[in-house]
């Protein structure tokens, strides 16, 4: 009979609510006690405070000398009971919270939680307001792929390109405030349309952003892709089949990376993207280098859908016409009394939405992104649940690292662009 872990190590364990932590423990106890003829294991902590796990996330990792042999990530640190709070507050209330979720694509998860409760009301949304969605939820995936470059190559030692993605973050962070009136949490897309009508000239600067663009990601691959350290630290590094990537949930650029070609922007349309023309870059290599190219093209991509959006965007409003849903504009609330009571009773008491549940999916920079709203008829829902894409996409972390060396591991989290704000929620 095998001892319990207090025998083998004589202490009592403090992580009985991670088995997968205990029995990584109870494993290298034993290797200590019998050690096997050619190996003797320890557990080590990477994390929480790590800088590399891009968050506060522990990794407690099983090596034989440099190399994993087992691996099992703590979650938790960053708890915020998002969900629940959810339950508390107005439909249109609930819009900051999902800024929160990931705040890398703040965009995203609004459009994602606005889609399922639009879903509930059977709300049509205007088509001006419908491009713009797509335009900025596309400066968003710019941005959050930004910092994702950065941080990335800044893991491996490249200081440079951190900074200069940053430099071109700025830029559409200064959009994004002249728009939303905030340079991250916007809140932007509401229930039935958007917030505001973003300012008249406000166009021309996305378009000067995205004519300078693709000249500084070939600046980000002049400097990276004939960076011989930056090579090789990438390729051949943390493999990840098609086949371990659907089995684990795996979604966005790390699955299409894997040879799986899935996108739900052109697979399962929303928001109008099957009016847009773009591709989906896939590679069937599966390595830490194979998810760096996809999301390089993935940064072209964006900027041919941005300026579709541009070019088609339509004139109109920028919310549905539902008067007992959405605050009116400020030319009836002068004009009309009955708006001004409206306007009182939507703030004041919210809105009622009819009972029943609906979900929604998005294609989030992180990878698919579902959101599952249950109304029991008031003006607050009954439960908000989110599907964010780096909690599965963590659990595949232990194979792309098995076998590897210690260092590869910071190459290999990097790889997935993982947020801890969606992962613990």
């Amino acid at each position: 009979m095998t001892p319990p872990v207090e025998e083998l190590t004589g202490v009592t364990p403090v992580d009985s609510v991670n088995p997968g932590i205990d029995e990584l423990i109870a494993n290298s106890a034993r290797n200590r006690q019998n050690p096997p003829p050619s190996d003797q294991t320890m557990i080590i902590n990477m994390g929480p405070q790590h800088p590399s796990t891009h968050g506060v996330l522990r990794l407690v990792i099983e090596v034989d000398g440099e190399t994993i042999v087992g691996m099992a990530p703590d979650i938790g640190y960053l708890h915020t009971g998002i969900e629940k709070t959810c339950e508390a507050k107005f439909y249109q209330q609930v819009v900051p919270m999902t800024d929160r979720i990931d705040y890398l694509c703040p965009m995203t998860n609004n459009l994602a939680y606005c889609l399922a409760v639009e879903k509930l009301l059977g709300l049509e949304i205007p088509e001006r307001a419908i491009y713009l969605r797509v335009l900025f939820n596309e400066l968003t995936r710019i941005q959050s792929h930004l910092v994702w470059l950065g941080t990335h190559a800044m893991d491996i030692g490249a200081l440079t390109v951190f900074l200069y993605c940053f430099r071109e973050r700025e830029d559409l962070l200064r959009i994004f405030e002249a728009v939303a009136g905030q340079r991250m949490m916007t809140s932007y897309v509401r229930v039935g349309g958007l917030s505001v009508e973003p300012p008249r000239d406000i166009y021309d600067r996305i378009r000067t952003f995205l004519k300078n663009f693709p000249a500084h990601v070939e600046e980000y691959e002049g400097l990276l892709q004939t960076n011989p350290i930056w090579v090789n630290r990438l390729k051949g590094v943390g493999h990840l089949s098609a086949a371990d990537a659907i089995a684990l949930g795996v979604t966005g650029p790390p699955l299409r990376a894997s040879g799986v070609d899935f996108d739900v922007r052109r697979d399962m349309p929303y928001s109008g993207y099957e009016k847009f023309q773009f591709n989906v870059p896939v590679s069937d290599v599966g390595d830490v280098w194979a998810r760096y190219i996809v999301r390089m093209q993935e940064f072209r991509e964006s900027v041919k859908i941005c300026l579709q959006a541009l070019d088609g965007l339509p004139e109109g409003h920028i919310v549905a016409d539902a008067p007992k849903i959405i605050l009116p504009n400020r030319e009836q609330m002068k004009t009309q009394m009955e708006s001004l009571i409206h306007h009182f009773k939507i703030v004041t008491e919210g809105f009622g939405v009819p009972a029943g549940e609906a979900t929604s999916s998005v294609e989030a920079p992180h990878g698919m992104m579902n959101y599952y709203v249950v109304s029991d008829g008031t003006a607050k829902p009954y439960r908000v649940h989110m599907r964010n894409p780096g909690f599965a996409t963590l659990q595949a972390l232990e194979t792309m690292c098995k076998g590897r060396l210690l260092a590869d591991v910071v190459a290999v989290i990097g790889s997935i662009d993982i947020v801890l704000g969606e992962i613990d929620r």
